[in-house]
């Protein structure tokens, strides 16, 4: 049976300097470009599962400004469906200030405005079944996150965890995830190896480990593509792999698509 992605996550707005490199502390440079475009981890993984083909809904805050308007207007016109995206009164939409540089690699500061807004009511409100897949980041408040895995797992639904940008989670919500997606960073960070744990390695591919046990690891290549923005790269992997699975996919088929997915993101600028 084919399930929805149920996305639980952050919409921001992104403000993208091109820099010839990134600055030291202290340091002024200048950009030499400037764009705004759609970010938020929660937003670029729903775009990603839906341009797998996948039904989608986001769960999220967007401020009353027009930012939040527009973005809620863009997420429909690309097939994800905004029925759980709340508006909140006197708090702007989310901000991320990005700079890439001349090789594509990014830093990222996030001002999380209406994003903090999101609330477990919000999660509750929205029906799932077991065919779904929950697909959860760290955007958005911890206790959130926490209770939406739960949410998710009392009413039968795969969960995905993507422990980005990095926090400390309960032991039992990182074993609620199948799988906990992480950077090679991230996953050096968690104090325990969850059960099902997919690590992304950029331009190595990627690797899904189940219980710890070598037998039970899948590693799928990356194909050498020329890079041009790295921003979103990991989203764009989640949101295909999600998609994949709420699709039925066994797990070799689900890693092999999202890692082209990914290694396609990087040849283009912008998270989605």
């Amino acid at each position: 049976m084919t399930g929805t992605v149920v996305v639980i996550g952050s919409l921001n707005v992104d403000v993208v300097a091109t820099v010839p490199a990134h600055p030291r502390p202290g340091e002024t440079v200048l950009a030499t470009s400037l764009q705004r475009r759609a970010g938020g981890k929660g937003a670029n993984q729903a775009v990603a599962a839906a341009r797998a083909g996948s039904a989608v809904r986001i769960v999220g805050c967007v401020g009353d400004d027009g930012d939040g308007a527009d973005y809620v207007a863009r997420l429909g016109r690309l097939g994800v469906d905004t029925s759980a995206v709340r508006r909140v009164a006197g708090v702007a939409t989310g901000t991320a200030l990005v700079v890439v540089d001349e090789s594509g690699e990014n830093s990222i500061v996030v001002a999380p405005g209406a994003n903090a807004e999101v609330t477990l009511d919000d999660v509750r409100a929205v029906p799932l079944t077991p065919a779904d897949v929950v697909l959860l980041q760290l955007e958005v408040p911890l206790d959130v996150v926490a209770g939406a895995a739960r949410h998710a797992t009392d009413a039968g639904a795969r969960v995905v965890l993507n422990v980005a940008p990095y926090a400390e989670l309960p032991e039992d919500v990182l074993s609620m995830a199948d799988p906990v997606l992480a950077n090679e960073h991230e996953a050096a960070l968690l104090a325990t190896t969850p059960r099902s744990l997919v690590v992304t390695r950029g331009a190595q591919g990627a690797r899904w480990e189940r219980n710890g046990r070598a037998e039970d690891t899948l590693e799928v290549a990356a194909p050498s593509v020329d890079v041009v923005d790295t921003t979103g790269a990991g989203d764009v992997f989640a949101g295909t792999l999600a998609a994949a699975l709420a699709a039925g996919a066994a797990r070799s088929a689900a890693m092999q698509a999202a890692v082209a997915a990914a290694a396609e993101a990087v040849t283009r600028a912008g998270a989605q």
